[in-house]
C-alpha cells in the first residue's frame, strides 16, 4: 500500500510542478502535513542534500523522500512516479506545439504560466527561508551569503563549499 501511495503522490507532484525541481517544494511541505512520512525540518535537510547532489532537484527530492519512506523501493518508485507525467507530456506536447509553434494562443498561455511558476518558486524560498532561519547569526549568515551571491558571480559550488566549512566552524 505504501508504494502505490507513494507513487500516486509523486506522480501528483510530477504532474503540476511545472517550472522546475525547486517548484516541488511547497508540495513536498504538504506532504508533512498529510503523512508522517518525514517532517519539515526532514525536509529542509532533503532540501540540502538534493541541491548538493548531482541531477535535478526534484528527482534528487523524490528519491530521498522516498527512500526515507520505504527504502531503496519507495525511492525507485517516487523518483518514477514524479518523471512518468513529464515524459509523458514532454512527448505529447512536443509532438503538439511542433504543429502550432506559431499559434497567438499558445505564445499567450505560455507567457501566462510563467508568473504562477515565479509565484510557486517564490513560495518555497518564503517557506525555506522561514524553517532555516532560525537565530539571528543564522539570519545574518543567510543576509552575508546573499549578498556575496549577489554581488560576486562565482561557481555554485564555490558557495556550497564555503557554506559547508563556515557550517562547521562556527557549528550552525
Amino acid at each position: 500500500m505504501i508504494y502505490w501511495l507513494l507513487f500516486f503522490e509523486f506522480f501528483k507532484i510530477g504532474l503540476f510542478a511545472i517550472g522546475g525541481g525547486m517548484v516541488t517544494i511547497p508540495f513536498l511541505f504538504d506532504l508533512t502535513k498529510k503523512y508522517d512520512w518525514f517532517s519539515a525540518a526532514e525536509l529542509t535537510d532533503m532540501i540540502a542534500v538534493s541541491q548538493s547532489t548531482p541531477g535535478p532537484v526534484g528527482v534528487n527530492m523524490a528519491t530521498y523522500a522516498g527512500f526515507q519512506t520505504a527504502g531503496i523501493s519507495g525511492g525507485i518508485i517516487a523518483t518514477f512516479g514524479l518523471v512518468l507525467p513529464s515524459v509523458v507530456i514532454v512527448i505529447w506536447l512536443s509532438k503538439l506545439l511542433s504543429h502550432y509553434v506559431e499559434n497567438q494562443l499558445v505564445k499567450e498561455i505560455m507567457t501566462a504560466v510563467r508568473p504562477a511558476v515565479a509565484a510557486l518558486i517564490l513560495l518555497a524560498g518564503v517557506e525555506l527561508f522561514k524553517l532555516s532561519v532560525t537565530t539571528w547569526y543564522v539570519a545574518a549568515f543567510a543576509a552575508g551569503f546573499f549578498l556575496l551571491v549577489h554581488f560576486y558571480k562565482k561557481s555554485p559550488i564555490f558557495y556550497i563549499l564555503l557554506a559547508a566549512v563556515l557550517g562547521v566552524v562556527f557549528k550552525l
